[in-house]
């Protein structure tokens, strides 16, 4: 990677840590909306449901309002809760609205952004909806660190399709073979990325994944 000048993000499960966030939401509009669910036991069930409907979202297959209100519908039906379809309409939209209040960070993504910073330009691409995705930016305080952001909604396509990583290049004026795309989704940043010519870092573990990965941030400051 010694002609790298660009380094893209992902922001959901890279930077941003959804599942610590996401069950602090749950909690909070638990508690709002009286709804009686041991989190402990709620969430196990919703978490892979909620992965089922985004896979489903990012192939197009339902829509926004589907997976909003379907991943927790079915994690309700999962668990012999019985809810009326306007409580949960009333918690989907709820949890949209509240999602941003809390700005947890996977550990040392402030320091790494700092660092890279000095050397590369940075950017954002996020199948998330852009205006939440843009309040969990402002309220974690990593918005300034990124030169652009591309959302889904900003090109009409979802990752791993190629016509956002195009975008995403074309708007930071970078080339694909100066870029490196970090997530954490094997299908959406790293395939997706690498379909287009760019290199990638994968950030999670998986047995099976041949390539370059990172299991903590701090890691990309020995790497790039």
């Amino acid at each position: 990677m010694k002609h790298l000048k660009h380094i893209f993000f992902d922001l959901d499960h890279t930077l941003w840590d959804f599942d610590k966030n996401s069950g602090l939401t749950f909690e909070s509009i638990f508690k709002k909306h009286h709804v009686e669910l041991n989190l402990s036991e709620f969430l196990p069930v919703y978490e892979p449901i909620n992965a089922k409907y985004w896979k489903l979202f990012r192939e197009n297959k339902i829509s926004k309002e589907d997976l909003r209100y379907a991943r927790l519908n079915e994690a309700f039906e999962v668990l012999n809760f019985k809810a009326e379809p306007n409580l949960v309409i009333a918690l989907s939209e709820s949890y949209i609205e509240h999602l941003s209040d809390f700005n947890h960070l996977f550990p040392y993504a402030i320091e790494t952004l700092e660092h890279l910073q000095e050397t590369y330009q940075l950017h954002l691409i996020t199948n998330g909806f852009r205006s939440v995705q843009y309040r969990k930016m402002k309220s974690s305080r990593i918005i300034n660190f990124f030169k652009t952001v591309t959302t889904s909604e900003d090109v009409g396509v979802k990752k791993p399709d190629p016509a956002i990583f195009n975008h995403a290049l074309d708007l930071a004026k970078a080339s694909k073979n100066e870029s490196v795309m970090i997530g954490d989704n094997l299908e959406a940043d790293i395939e997706g990325a690498e379909k287009v010519g760019m290199s990638s870092i994968f950030f999670g573990k998986d047995n099976t994944f041949e390539g370059k990965s990172i299991q903590c941030l701090s890691e990309l400051k020995h790497i790039l």
